[in-house]
C-alpha cells in the first residue's frame, strides 16, 4: 500500500503536532512518580520476558551467535518459572544460525534489516536484504526509518519506502526505528510515529542504540501517546519499544512505568511492549533470582 502525499497530510492533520517539549518533559517528571510503585518482582519478571535479547557488534560470528541462542534454550529448560525472553535480535546474515539452533517456537527471531543503521542505501537493496532475512527465517524485523528524509520533509518517500518493506515482512512483525536522538523535537517524533504507523509498523522503536541521545523517557512518552491517539482513531494497537541506552533495571522500570500509565496494561504484554537490550537482561536476572548472575 503506498502512501500518497496527501493522505500523508491528511493523517497529519488529525493529529495535534505542536507540541511544548518544556511541557512534554514535566509531563514526563508527572508521570514517572508513580515509578517506585512498579519496582517489583512480578514486573521485573515480565520485563525479562519483554527482551529482545541483542547482538549487534561488528565481531558477532556464527559461533557467537548460536553460543547466545544455545544459552536462550538452555535457561528456558532450567528455568521454566521464569518463562523466556520475547526474541533474539541478530543481524539478517544469522537468522538462519538462529532458526537452526532454536528450540523455542515462542521465543522469536528478529532481524535489524533496510541497511540498520543508517538506512542510507537504495530501496532495491532495503527489500532484498529484508527478503533474505524473512526466507532464512526471521519472523520480526527492525528497520530505520529514512531519517535523512524525514528531515527534509520527503514524507512521501519515507511513507512508500515503510509501506514497501511491510509488503515483503508480511504478516511477520514489522518494528520502525525513529532514531529519536536526530529528530531532536516532540514534534518530530509525533510526526514521525503518524507516519510510521499509518505506512504499516506494527511497533515503534525509539534508537538503534548507535547514537546519542539513544531511548529517553521523554520521546517514549510522546511516541506512546501517539500510539494512544492513533488507536483511537483507528482501533489498531501499535506496540512500542525502548531501544538504546537502557543499562540499569530502574531505566526498564522507567519505560514500563511510562507504558503503564499512558496506554494501560493491554500494552503490558511482550506482545506490545519490548526491550531492545544485549546487558539487561542479566541485570534483571540478578534481582528476580537474589543473586549475582551472569547467564547471558
Amino acid at each position: 500500500m503506498e502512501l500518497s502525499e496527501p493522505k500523508i497530510l491528511q493523517a497529519f492533520n488529525k493529529y495535534d503536532l505542536d507540541i511544548d517539549d518544556a511541557k512534554v518533559a514535566r509531563r514526563t517528571q508527572n508521570i514517572l512518580t508513580h515509578k517506585a510503585e512498579n519496582d517489583t518482582a512480578d514486573v521485573k519478571r515480565l520485563l525479562f520476558n519483554c527482551i529482545d535479547l541483542t547482538t549487534l557488534r561488528t565481531d558477532d560470528s556464527e559461533d557467537s551467535v548460536m553460543a547466545l541462542t544455545e544459552r536462550v534454550n538452555r535457561f528456558e529448560e532450567e528455568h521454566p518459572e521464569l518463562g523466556h525472553v520475547a526474541s533474539v535480535c541478530v543481524f539478517p546474515n544469522f537468522a538462519q544460525t538462529v532458526y537452526e539452533t532454536l528450540n523455542s517456537e515462542e521465543v522469536g527471531i528478529t532481524c535489524v534489516s533496510a541497511c540498520f543503521p543508517s538506512s542510507q542505501s537504495f530501496i532495491e537493496v532495503k527489500v532484498a536484504e529484508t527478503a533474505l532475512a524473512c526466507k532464512d527465517g526471521a519472523t520480526e524485523i527492525d528497520i530505520v526509518e529514512s531519517v535523512g528524509k524525514f528531515l527534509v520533509e520527503d514524507y512521501e518517500t519515507v511513507a512508500d519506502e515503510i509501506s514497501e518493506l511491510k509488503e515483503v515482512v508480511g504478516d511477520r512483525t514489522l518494528k520502525v526505528i525513529l532514531e529519536t536522538g536526530a529528530l531532536k523535537t516532540a514534534s518530530n517524533i509525533k510526526r514521525a510515529s503518524i507516519l510510521a504507523m499509518y505506512s504499516g509498523a506494527d511497533f515503534i522503536k525509539t534508537s538503534t542504540g548507535k547514537m546519542e541521545p539513544a531511548a529517553t523517557p521523554e520521546a517514549a512518552l510522546v511516541m506512546c501517546e501517539a500510539i494512544r491517539e492513533y488507536y483511537r482513531e483507528t482501533g489498531i494497537r501499535i506496540g512500542f519499544k525502548p531501544a538504546g541506552g537502557m543499562k540499569t533495571v530502574d531505566d526498564a522500570i522507567t519505560y514500563y512505568t511510562i507504558v503503564k500509565e499512558v496506554l494501560g496494561p493491554e500494552w503490558l504484554t511482550p506482545k506490545y511492549f519490548r526491550l531492545g537490550t544485549s546487558s539487561l537482561a542479566n541485570k534483571l536476572l540478578t534481582d528476580i533470582l537474589g543473586e549475582e548472575t551472569r547467564y547471558f
